[in-house]
């Protein structure tokens, strides 16, 4: 490994073990910004739902700890990694990650500041970490009772919400894109709490049940099942993956909406649900 790459290593644990200082879990990401040890069950037929029960290490954001102990474990499995993540959600911030994305051609903080002049909010004074690409991360902290998901241009176009099963790229991080830093005068500030009317944009709308048709039966409901317990990093998989079966099995087209509304529960749009189901209706020879 390059003595760059072994320095950005180290600094990577340090920044790491500053995080977990202040109660942050943390993780080791390679410079793809990925988590960087790979999955023990990436030689499965299909997904895994193991979040790390079976005690090995590579679960993605379920690694995430603030036990120094186990910081350092992590990262000596991964000494390639360049930088790390914050896992979202868990106490005692319950941290929520507002992504201002700049490469989309949309101005993300111009719709922030529209969506609080419509829904009267400010965002307080809290940690603000810039991207090497020029976007903003805002960090905020939860209510305990409150799951926010995750989602991907929901809130407006440009912005990505870092909730619960997610993270976020803690500063001092390198990617090949470049260093992750936190904004001037920010960095010793804790995570402001999320303002109610936000938090409200946040929170899916209240989910109807919807019966499957009756030629879906139970096998279908366990593959809508199996959508819905997906989280980052799994759900266009395990909805591509659902879709298959549902083709290959005849109930494909019954389960393409109970499947894009199930896909869209976890936070994945609406375009992007119905393509992975397009996408699984073209492989097993279906037309979508």
């Amino acid at each position: 490994m390059a003595t760059t790459d072994r320095q950005a290593t180290t600094l990577a644990l340090a920044h790491a073990l500053s995080a977990a200082e202040r109660g942050l879990a943390v993780l080791p990401l390679s410079r793809s910004k990925l988590p960087a040890l790979r999955s023990p069950h990436r030689d499965s037929p299909a997904p895994s739902p193991c979040h790390g029960a079976c005690g090995r290490l590579g679960h993605g954001v379920y690694d995430a700890s603030s036990d120094p102990d186990r910081i350092r474990e992590l990262f000596a499995a991964a000494p390639w990694a360049t930088g790390y993540g914050i896992a979202c959600g868990l106490p005692p911030h319950h941290l929520i990650g507002l992504d201002l994305d700049v490469k989309t051609g949309t101005d993300s903080s111009a719709a922030l500041r529209e969506l609080a002049l419509r829904h009267l909010f400010t965002i307080p004074p809290t940690v603000v970490v810039v991207t090497p690409s020029g976007g903003r991360h805002l960090w905020l902290s939860g209510p305990p009772e409150v799951v926010v998901p995750n989602s991907a241009g929901r809130l407006a176009p440009g912005i990505d919400i870092r909730g619960a099963g997610g993270y976020l790229v803690g500063p001092g991080s390198r990617t090949g894109q470049g260093v992750y830093a936190a904004a001037p005068g920010t960095a010793h500030l804790a995570p402001a709490p999320c303002p109610r009317s936000l938090l409200r944009l946040l929170l899916p709308p209240p989910r109807t049940h919807q019966p499957l048709p009756a030629s879906a039966d139970g096998h279908g409901q366990g593959l809508v099942q199996f959508v819905l317990a997906a989280h980052e990093g799994q759900r266009n998989t395990r909805l591509f993956w659902a879709a298959c079966r549902a083709y290959e099995d005849g109930i494909g087209p019954a389960l393409v909406d109970p499947l894009a509304d199930a896909a869209r529960a976890t936070g994945l749009s609406e375009r992007e649900a119905r393509a992975t189901i397009a996408s699984a209706a073209r492989m097993t020879g279906h037309r979508p």
